[in-house]
């Protein structure tokens, strides 16, 4: 789940001051990371056309569960007023970007399935995002849905000790933006630890050397959100989905990494 418009306020310290992470608490997001990444696993081997995305989010809950940890995502509000977030799991289709709610939709053969998923483990957050084409996917979705992997995979190599947040913005724009497709704007990767949304915000377009400074010890999600259409996005009245403006697909990878001496380490893995 990204920092984006609707999420968070600037006015909270803990949204303009990146937390350095002790080796205590990132054995902690570890731990709270390779929960994910045995949600995702799970969900990339069961996801099958007609399957509700509701069935989607009741696998998570289990897993999550089974390994002792808590949901990120479920209840969370993120603004005082806000709709407490209804599920585990975001489940975002096709068109939908991000913070799709889980229900009874039917998953189609051909869909574009967005699989956001966060656990706790020890007070400690881990995010991760993925997109999956249900049954077969035509060549179109297949690209989106590579280039937006490859985009992470370059965004991540740009996370090291001293780097600029705008230097991971800018390794993603500029692998994304020459190949024809666009990078939503609004929303954005994210610290994380304590709270599930911390600073630094890290957005998909930018400027390298610029931003704040990546130190040892940070705690990072970034999440490329790519477009076949515009950038532009609009949310729908269940307060929570974000579709594209234009209705054209769109994918969505997300790691949780942490800035290491030796370079990035995504946490989100088993």
């Amino acid at each position: 789940m990204n920092h984006g418009t609707n999420l968070g306020s600037e006015s909270d310290p803990m949204f303009r001051v990146p937390t350095i992470k002790s080796a205590r608490e990132l054995d902690s997001m570890r731990a709270a990371g390779k929960v994910v990444a045995a949600v995702r696993e799970r969900l990339i081997n069961i996801l099958e056309p007609g399957m509700t995305t509701g069935h989607l989010d009741q696998e998570a809950r289990k897993v999550i569960s089974d390994r002792g940890a808590e949901p990120s995502f479920l209840g969370y509000a993120p603004i005082p007023g806000a709709i407490p977030f209804p599920g585990v799991i975001c489940t975002s289709l096709n068109e939908e970007i991000v913070h799709g709610i889980p229900g009874n939709r039917v998953i189609q053969d051909g869909d574009l399935v967005k699989l956001d998923i966060g656990a706790v483990v020890d007070g400690f957050h881990g995010d991760s995002a993925v997109t999956l084409i249900a049954g077969d996917g035509d060549e179109e979705k297949k690209e989106l849905v590579e280039v937006t992997r490859r985009a992470l995979e370059q965004g991540i190599l740009a996370a090291v000790p001293g780097a600029r947040v705008g230097d991971i913005s800018a390794a993603v724009e500029g692998y994304v933006r020459p190949l024809g497709f666009e990078l939503v704007r609004e929303y954005t990767g994210h610290g994380i630890g304590r709270r599930l949304h911390e600073a630094p915000q890290i957005p998909n377009v930018g400027v390298g050397g610029q931003g704040p400074q990546l130190r040892e010890g940070m705690v990072i999600c970034i999440e490329p959100m790519v477009n076949l259409g515009t950038w532009r996005t609009e949310s729908l009245g269940d307060g929570w989905t974000v579709v594209t403006a234009d209705r054209k697909l769109s994918a969505h990878f997300e790691h949780t990494l942490a800035i290491t001496p030796e370079g990035p380490e995504v946490l989100t893995v088993l």
